[in-house]
């Protein structure tokens, strides 16, 4: 038999470092059974104190770039020098099926293995910006059970992927050398929010060809940012495990001008604002999804939109009206 876990027991083995009871947790929080969601809002309301405390880094690029080889290389490098690492991995879900590979940690298996390490790969879903639709109260849980660096992986770039800006301290942005994308750099969209851009696969015969890169990078980013923002570009081998211990040093480095600065507060203070926002956002489309009389309101104004019966902002008139008769919006 199962055993069913209290939010005390949750709490106190998330505070106590069990990565098993953490798992529980995250799965808890990913669930979308209301019993389910009205327990995980309880136990991030009793950790969020102890959140907060790690360093957030959003890791994105284009496929192929070795997003999954580049943060166990570097997940390696932290653990071995006394970090905890956490690594929330989004894999894509199928536009057909619904279902996802979820295979990071059989590409990450030296560091899937490392006890200072947790990697807890999830599905998109129908959620666009590269994250999964839990992946803040999920960061949330790690830092709670003392991870201090957690590494999000998004699933690949886009215009959609600069919702992993709006949860992170820090964006690394990973580019390939000779694969074409040395003249997006000049395009606005994701390189605008990096904060480090890395050309990866910095090895063999590819070396020169990714330092060419990087310079042609170097350049597209002082055509996008302000000279006293102007992200670093570097190049590393995950293969041959360097450029690293430059990347971690750019990192740190970033961090404490961030803290001193008081940046860093400002920015996450922002984040949780907008975070708000967006629940609100989520809880109205919920509710007008899960209020009988609220969604056969929203489906005859919708389908007189369509027809041209109706005007677009008559028929968002009549959706609010109806989601205040309904008591939701009071």
């Amino acid at each position: 038999m199962r055993t069913v876990f209290s939010i005390d027991d949750l709490a106190a083995g998330i505070r106590a470092r069990s990565r098993a009871v953490l798992a529980r947790a995250i799965t808890l929080v990913e669930s979308s059974r209301p019993d389910h969601q009205a327990t995980a809002q309880a136990l991030i309301d009793r950790v969020i104190p102890d959140s907060g405390c790690s360093l957030r880094i959003g890791v994105t690029g284009v496929p192929g770039v070795g997003k999954s080889a580049f943060i166990e290389a570097l997940g390696c490098r932290l653990t071995a020098a006394g970090h905890r690492v956490a690594v929330l991995s989004i894999d894509p879900s199928s536009a057909r099926s619904g279902g996802s590979v979820l295979g990071d940690k059989v590409r990450m298996g030296k560091l899937s293995a490392d006890a200072n390490a947790f990697i807890r790969p999830s599905p998109s879903g129908s959620v666009l910006g590269g994250v999964a639709r839990k992946t803040r109260e999920t960061m949330l849980l790690c830092e709670a059970a003392g991870y201090d660096v957690v590494l999000i992986e998004t699933v690949g770039v886009g215009q959609s992927e600069v919702a992993i800006a709006t949860m992170t301290d820090m964006v690394l942005v990973l580019m390939l050398a000779g694969a074409g994308d040395e003249l997006q750099g000049i395009k606005r969209g994701l390189l605008e929010r990096a904060d480090l851009v890395v050309v990866t696969k910095a090895d063999g015969a590819n070396a020169t060809n990714a330092a060419l890169a990087a310079s042609q990078y170097r350049f597209a980013m002082g055509l996008l940012h302000e000279p006293l923002e102007l992200p670093e570009v570097v190049v590393c081998s995950a293969r041959e495990r360097t450029g690293f211990d430059q990347i971690w040093a750019i990192i740190v480095a970033r961090m404490q001008i961030a803290e001193r600065s008081g940046a860093l507060r400002t920015k996450r203070s922002e984040q949780a604002t907008a975070w708000m926002w967006a629940l609100v956002e989520e809880k109205i489309r919920e509710t007008l999804r899960q209020t009988e009389s609220v969604r056969a309101i929203a489906e005859s104004a919708e389908q007189q939109v369509r027809s041209g019966t109706m005007s677009p902002m008559f028929g968002a008139d009549t959706i609010v009206q109806a989601l205040q008769l309904s008591g939701v919006t009071r």
